[in-house]
């Protein structure tokens, strides 16, 4: 009998009092566990939110070094690109190309500037600021010839910002002229007759809504646009003939709004000569060490635009374009 207790005390189950104990201790282990793993998250993220920050710092003071290393650099040509579409919130703005034609003209180690052209146009007042800021740097540093190298296209307001140069090269391929103004727009007033819908807009002012694609356009209001676009006109084609001079050699077409290519606008005097920004820079301006002054965007305005804080902004200007004349 006593060895059958015996057997039986050595197989009986857990009693009442060890659960809770056990229990306790998983329940311990699988915190423990869960706070390791939270804590192990919260420094990989800190370390690499620190090791981003190390890199953006170090891109930024790189960009800098990079602007002003050509400073310390010996002869040499300065290029700066003239790339998309021209208008205040791109690339091709005023705002970031005068910069950079003032740095370009004042660096006294550059011989000469070049401006690479691959615009299809856009704004006659950026351009025309653009315009008006080589002729006075021009004038400034008349030792430092500026020349213009058109790559694919020069059009419109691209060749607005071209005539101020003292030489337009081309390729015989390129695309040069377009010298005119458009302001485009969209009506719908005889599709919402159709559908049964009505424009119900309040302005004070006869012709504050004028440019509203939903209601009609009067003959007055259409005259008044023509006037405009024509005055406009006559300032891009003064431009173009203070800047050309007696090179240009002017038809009934040259400021039609047509566009040719590079070898025929050099026959047409809209051009000088074919070339590249090498072939310039080696042949015309003896100067073949070539540095970019195109002003680069900042690291800070790439992350704002990368995170959206500009959408706002870029709605409404895209919404106020489609009513503004541009040289297209």
């Amino acid at each position: 009998m006593s060895q059958e207790f015996g057997s039986q005390d050595n197989t009986a189950p857990a009693t009442g009092k060890d659960v809770p104990w056990e229990r306790s201790v998983l329940e311990r282990l699988a915190f423990e566990t869960l706070r390791e793993q939270k804590l192990r998250r919260r420094w990989s993220i800190f370390f690499k939110l620190a090791t981003l920050t190390l890199v953006m710092f170090a891109i930024y003071r790189f960009s800098d070094y990079t602007d002003d290393a050509a400073e310390k650099l010996g002869p040499h040509t300065a290029l700066i690109d003239v790339s998309g579409e021209i208008e205040s919130e791109g690339g091709a703005s005023a705002h970031d190309v005068i910069p950079a034609l003032n740095r370009a003209f004042s660096d006294s180690a550059s011989v000469g500037v070049i401006l690479r052209m691959n615009s299809p146009g856009g704004s006659p007042v950026q351009a025309g600021m653009i315009n008006d800021e080589i002729q006075r740097l021009r004038a400034e540093y008349p030792e430092k010839p500026v020349y213009v190298v058109v790559e694919e296209i020069c059009a419109s307001g691209g060749y607005y910002i071209a005539a101020a140069a003292d030489k337009i090269y081309v390729n015989k391929a390129s695309v040069v002229g377009s010298i005119g103004v458009l302001m485009d727009g969209f009506g719908f007033t005889g599709l919402m007759d159709k559908l049964g819908v009505e424009r119900r807009l309040m302005t004070a002012g006869e012709n504050k809504g004028m440019m509203d694609p939903y209601s009609p356009q009067t003959s007055k209001q259409k005259a008044y646009s023509q006037a405009m676009l024509n005055e406009i006109h006559a300032q891009f084609i003064d431009v173009v003939r203070k800047g050309r001079g007696t090179r240009l050699k002017e038809t009934p077409e040259t400021f039609s709004g047509l566009f040719w290519i590079g070898s025929k606008a050099v026959d047409m005097g809209l051009a000088d000569e074919l070339g590249t920004v090498d072939s310039v820079a080696r042949d015309v301006l003896k100067a073949e060490n070539v540095i970019d002054y195109t002003q680069k965007e900042g690291l800070p305005e790439r992350m704002l635009k990368k995170f959206g804080a500009s959408l706002g902004g870029g709605a409404i200007s895209t919404l106020l374009s489609a009513k503004r004349p541009s040289l297209h």
